[in-house]
């Protein structure tokens, strides 16, 4: 049984996982700053700015969560900072 090795399968455009996860990361300072100054970011703009690779997208999410930020739901598609 073959298995995906994650370092070597390509993803949208031909990024490595690894690849994505530093293209994630990297722009999560951005989203912060925006967040901090506005209140809140909708999905959809984090997904125009990420040019709609979903992998980024969801990996965007996750790290925004990580961070302490409410990433809300579907009902509330927006990402604003964690109430205390």
């Amino acid at each position: 049984m073959r298995s995906c090795d994650v370092r070597s399968r390509a993803y949208r455009n031909g990024k490595t996982f690894d690849q994505c996860v530093q293209i994630a990361e990297a722009l999560n300072p951005e989203f912060k700053k925006i967040i901090d100054n506005d209140g809140k970011i909708l999905w959809s703009d984090i997904l125009q700015k990420v040019d709609h690779d979903e992998l980024i997208y969801k990996l965007t999410l996750k790290y925004l969560r990580r961070d302490g930020y409410d990433i809300g739901n579907w009902k509330i598609p927006e990402v604003k900072k964690a109430s205390a």
